[in-house]
C-alpha cells in the first residue's frame, strides 16, 4: 500500500551545469522583465549574480540564443529578444500535445501499482490544499506529472517535453500546479482515464490541461511587468 508518506517529491536537486546556471538566471531576469526586449547583456553582472565566471556566462548565453531568448549581434554581443503572448500559447500548446501523447502511451499500459501512486499523489495535494501548503502542492504536481511521463517509458520523448519545458521557469508551473482550481480537478480526471487505459481520453485532458494554463501565465508575466512598455506606449 502507498502511502502518502510515501508519495514522491522534489529533493534537494544536484548542483547544475554552471552554464544551466546562468540560463536560468538570465531567462527568469527576462520574464520577469527587469531584462528587458532590446537591452544589451553585459557579461560581467551575470557573472557576478550567479557567482560564475565569464566563461559559463556566454555559453549560458548562447543556450538561451538557442532557445530564442537572446540574440547575438555582432561586435555588440547579446541581446535579449522580443517574447510575445502568443509564444506563451505556443510553448504551452507544444507542451500539451507531448504531454498528451505520453499520457496516452502511459493509459495503454498503466498498471495497477501506477494508479495507487497517482492516485495517493493526489490525495496528498488535496490534505496540501486543505492546509495551504503551496510548496507541497507544487512538489505534488512535478511528481504526478513525473510519474505518468516515465510509465509511458519514451525515454526520447520525454526528453524532447522536458527541453519545452525548461522555455518558462520553474515557478510558473509551481503557481499553476497551486493556484488553478481546474489543475487539481484535471489531474483526476487524467487519473480516472489512466486507470481506464483510456488513452483517447487521458491524451485529450493532459492537452487542454497544460493549453488552458496560457492564460495564467500570460497573466503572471503581465503582473510581473515583461510588457509593461507595450501597455504604456
Amino acid at each position: 500500500m502507498v502511502t502518502m508518506n510515501d508519495v514522491p517529491t522534489r529533493g534537494r536537486p544536484k548542483r547544475r551545469q554552471l552554464p544551466d546556471e546562468v540560463a536560468i538566471y538570465v531567462r527568469e531576469q527576462i520574464m520577469s522583465g527587469i531584462m528587458r526586449p532590446g537591452d544589451f547583456l553585459r557579461m560581467e553582472p551575470i557573472a557576478e549574480a550567479v557567482g560564475v565566471s565569464i566563461t559559463p556566462v556566454r555559453e549560458g548565453l548562447l543556450t538561451l540564443r538557442s532557445e530564442g531568448f537572446v540574440t547575438l549581434v555582432p561586435r555588440r554581443g547579446f541581446q535579449v529578444a522580443k517574447f510575445t503572448r502568443q509564444d506563451v500559447r505556443d510553448l504551452l500548446w507544444t507542451q500539451g500535445r507531448l504531454a498528451g501523447e505520453l499520457a496516452a502511451r502511459t493509459a495503454k499500459k498503466a498498471t495497477p501499482e501506477l494508479v495507487e501512486r497517482l492516485r495517493a499523489i493526489n490525495a496528498a495535494t488535496m490534505d496540501a490544499a486543505a492546509a495551504g501548503n503551496t510548496e507541497r502542492m507544487a512538489d505534488l504536481g512535478h511528481s504526478f506529472h513525473r510519474e505518468i511521463n516515465v510509465a509511458a517509458d519514451s525515454d526520447r520523448l520525454a526528453r524532447v517535453l522536458a527541453g519545452v519545458v525548461n522555455h518558462l521557469p520553474t515557478q510558473f508551473y509551481a503557481s499553476i500546479e497551486t493556484h488553478v482550481e481546474a489543475t487539481r480537478l484535471q489531474h483526476c480526471e487524467i487519473l480516472d482515464a489512466v486507470e481506464a487505459r483510456d488513452a483517447k481520453n487521458a491524451r485529450k485532458i493532459m492537452e487542454t490541461h497544460l493549453v488552458d494554463s496560457a492564460d495564467h501565465v500570460i497573466a503572471m508575466l503581465e503582473e510581473a511587468g515583461l510588457w509593461a512598455e507595450e501597455t504604456t506606449a
